[in-house]
């Protein structure tokens, strides 16, 4: 067997530097192919419009990063990021209610994209075993449709064409990836394709969070009820690494979107309940509204492909992009960089082995495909192109079921934990439907339904709200 000396991957993202990352673990050189100049720090940049909204990374995906990169999420806290217990530091009106806050189980980190990226993508840079090629506009794969040589590409500042060659090409190019189109042109069949789309649209404004509120008040997320068989709409106030509450509000199709400054706080008190409206109405605002319509699910089945090519691999959101609400893009990628990682530590790499590693990479999207799609075809207006069986057949009951576990969550400590466990990605969904969770439906006693904010005096008080006014809304 030769061994493999080069690697190159496409999108210098999230997912695409961890699996540079993961590469250069096994691979002798590794090179990131990326349309823009990457930042020397935590700014935005074209090629990622979604980073403006609010992103959470999850205990799951967490600890394989801090496995990954051993410190990064003390570095991320250290530099001011807010590690948020789920559901102690949160506040939380679900479609069924209030959400007991219950002691941790679980948690996400919360800060901006940018200074995620960065705090990332620096480490993994820091090495000198990765290089960037900046401003490259990728054209298609070299090879044909047994084996992939490399990838062409233009300079985007001179025009010039080149070819770049590689033993293996990751295609972490993100929701805009054209790998359909560049399999199509090595002469392959199509690859299956399912889509749910609830038309999922985002509105952002930064605000400048009062003294003290960033540490000591709560995360606050009011989510929309789906039974109501109307748009959804949905609010929340995250806190940030430089002392902003981050707020995005959004909609599925149908509900309208704030896309001037004038209209945020008007379609925040839309919402379920108004805690965002009187969050925001006592904090500065820092920017104006930053919008963004691209939040569909989408998942593409390379794996179910009769013939694979060699030196071929996709992840991240070029392989299944998710409804961002849920939270579970970067986990998603982490958990394909961390089954890459064990796939090439079995027995390096073996270019007939190719295939496998695709199949244990699309292995591990399989759960947060099915929570975030199947919770969206609940929402009216929705549109799907979908092959699943789990989401064309007996969709009535398992709703029924998933709203019984959602009532019974908010109220139960221990239906709580398994329930968080699953969402966060660190327990397979199919706890879910295990005697033992099923046993624990029955045998774990609720507390009393909620009927306001369980916000403490003491966090009220950060904010200058009073316990009147976190009940002056309505439950729909």
């Amino acid at each position: 067997m030769t061994e493999p000396k080069r690697g190159i991957v496409l999108g210098g993202g999230w997912a695409g530097m961890l699996a540079a990352h993961v590469l250069a673990r096994h691979l002798e050189s590794v090179t990131v192919v990326e349309r823009d100049v990457l930042p020397d720090g935590p700014r935005h940049r074209k090629g990622s419009p979604q980073a403006r909204h609010v992103h959470v990374l999850w205990s799951s995906g967490a600890r394989i990063v801090d496995a990954l990169l051993p410190g990064t999420i003390d570095r991320l806290l250290g530099a001011g990021a807010r590690r948020v217990g789920f559901h102690e530091d949160l506040v939380t009106l679900t479609s069924h209610g209030w959400q007991h806050r219950f002691p941790p189980r679980q948690y996400a980190i919360m800060c901006t994209r940018p200074f995620l990226d960065w705090i990332v993508r620096d480490q993994i840079l820091a090495a000198g075993r990765i290089s960037v090629r900046s401003r490259a506009e990728i054209l298609d794969l070299a090879g044909d449709g047994k084996r992939v040589a490399g990838v062409r590409v233009r300079d985007m500042d001179t025009g010039a064409l080149e070819t770049l060659e590689a033993d293996l090409v990751v295609d972490a190019s993100g929701r805009g990836s054209r790998l359909r189109h560049w399999l199509s042109s090595l002469e392959l069949p199509p690859v299956e394709e399912d889509i749910v789309d609830a038309g999922i649209a985002y509105a952002t404004r930064v605000f400048r969070a009062p003294p003290g509120a960033t540490a000591g008040f709560p995360a606050i997320n009011v989510a929309a009820d789906h039974r109501v068989r109307e748009p959804g709409r949905f609010g929340v106030v995250y806190p940030q690494e430089d002392g902003t509450w981050m707020v995005t509000l959004s909609c599925t199709r149908g509900a309208g979107l704030p896309t001037h400054d004038d209209d945020f706080l008007p379609y925040a008190q839309t919402l379920r309940h108004p805690l965002v409206a009187d969050l925001i109405t006592l904090a500065e605002p820092l920017t104006s509204v930053a919008v963004s319509r691209v939040g569909a699910n989408r998942r593409l089945y390379p794996e179910r492909l009769d013939t694979w090519p060699e030196g071929l691999l996709v992840l991240g959101d070029a392989l299944a992009a998710f409804n961002p609400i849920y939270g579970h893009g970067m986990s998603a990628a982490a958990r394909s960089a961390a089954a890459l990682d064990a796939e090439l530590g079995r027995s390096g790499y073996d270019p007939a082995r190719t295939r496998r590693m695709q199949q244990a990479v699309s292995a591990v999207v399989d759960d947060p495909w099915i929570m975030a799609a199947s919770k969206d075809v609940e929402y009216v207006n929705c549109r799907t192109d979908v092959t699943d069986p789990r989401l064309t057949g007996g969709v009535v009951a398992r709703q029924r079921f998933s709203d019984l576990i959602s009532d019974r969550a908010i109220r139960a400590s221990a239906v709580c934990d398994v329930v968080t466990d699953v969402i966060s990605l660190t327990a397979p969904q199919s706890e879910l439907a295990s005697s033992r969770f099923l046993s624990l439906m029955q045998q774990d006693r609720p507390l009393p339904e909620l009927t306001a904010p369980p916000l403490r005096p003491d966090e009220l008080a950060l904010v200058d709200l009073n316990p009147r006014s976190t009940v002056a809304g309505r439950l729909s």
